[in-house]
């Protein structure tokens, strides 16, 4: 296995580090402390420059606040823009080609050119081009997986790819930030989410034989045409976790697909594909509030709004959802607001 060096340098770069911040700061501009580096960018970048390359960079404290996810209070940890987040986009720019190459296809969450509606496609085609191979679901997903990543297991598998010992340590530095796991909410901690159960993926993949394996983040799905092949699957990966410090929750199941596959925000069939329930009616309250306060917004903030869930809805077969919650009305005053050359929404209302 090739282990790479001599990657440090192109870390603390100036040219990188541009890039990063050019990178991190997308969609936040409104951060007083984004402003605050577009105002004196050279001054800054030097900065952060001087800390990696002195090696007397250290992870800022954490702002911590609690956030309901589905039902479940999720502990989401922030930290500030200047230079942690600067910093945390350095890194990836240079070791994201190397941790990409150890992925297999199938698993989406922060990948580059994948992503949720990459995966809807590749499930959509598995469906319906192989309806036998396809007639069962193992879906289950790990208890608390980031913060049960263990700090030195974790650290043992990037050595497998990076040697430079001075990028380890700015690495090592970043894991061992937090007493415990990884952060949600660290732009790394994605990454090396993924980097951890990489070896499960290759598992499962190439031992096990799951031809159509699905991962994103901690969540996994397997089809296959025998369920008692997916039940041996599940009770093996418990043994293969272990080491890892990971178990899989109790609500694992499997069962027949043609009762709806619940994955990366539909619920899939052999013959189509529909929004989850959760995410259509989150969809009508907001369409419901673009009608309501149109008049208080302005076209393109609006067509944000509805952009935003066209985009998830075009995977579906939703298009009377859309039809019938976008009315002529509405239409008729989105246009109302911008001529015809620059209206945002012309071609898609």
């Amino acid at each position: 296995m090739k282990r790479y060096g001599n990657l440090y340098p192109k870390v603390w770069d100036l040219d990188n580090i541009r890039e990063a911040h050019k990178n991190s700061r997308k969609r936040k501009t409104h951060y007083r402390e984004v402003q605050m580096v577009d105002a004196n960018p050279d001054f800054y970048f030097k900065q952060i420059q001087q800390m990696l390359k002195n090696k007397v960079y250290k992870t800022s404290k954490y702002e911590m606040f609690k956030k309901n996810d589905k039902g479940k209070i999720r502990e989401i940890y922030k930290l500030p823009y200047f230079p942690d987040r600067i910093v945390h986009h350095c890194i990836m720019q240079v070791v994201e080609d190397i941790w990409m190459k150890s992925f297999i296809r199938d698993t989406y969450a922060s990948m580059k050119n994948r992503g949720i509606h990459d995966g809807v496609k590749r499930i959509q085609k598995a469906l319906k081009t192989d309806k036998d191979g396809t007639k069962y679901c193992l879906q289950m997903d790990v208890k608390k997986f980031y913060p049960s990543i263990h700090h030195i297991t974790l650290k043992q598998i990037i050595r497998r790819k990076i040697k430079d010992k001075d990028l380890l340590w700015l690495m090592d530095e970043i894991i061992d930030s937090n007493p415990k796991g990884v952060p949600i909410g660290n732009y790394l901690s994605q990454y090396f989410g993924n980097l951890y159960l990489s070896d499960i993926d290759h598992w499962l993949k190439e031992k096990m034989q799951c031809k159509y394996y699905f991962r994103y983040c901690d969540d996994l799905v397997i089809l296959d045409s025998d369920k008692t092949k997916l039940h041996k699957i599940r009770g093996e990966l418990e043994s293969k976790l272990a080491p890892l410090r990971l178990i899989i929750k109790p609500n694992w199941r499997v069962y027949p697909v043609s009762t709806g596959v619940d994955f990366l925000g539909y619920r899939f069939y052999h013959t189509h594909t529909l929004l989850r329930t959760s995410l259509a009616k989150k969809f009508k309250q907001r369409i419901l509030e673009v009608r309501k306060y149109w008049h208080k917004m302005d076209a393109i903030s609006a067509h944000s709004v509805i952009m935003s869930y066209y985009g998830w809805q075009k995977y579906a077969n939703a298009w009377n959802l859309y039809t019938t919650h976008i009315s002529p009305e509405l239409r008729r005053r989105m246009e109302w607001k911008t001529t015809d050359a620059t209206n945002p929404l012309k071609g898609i209302l």
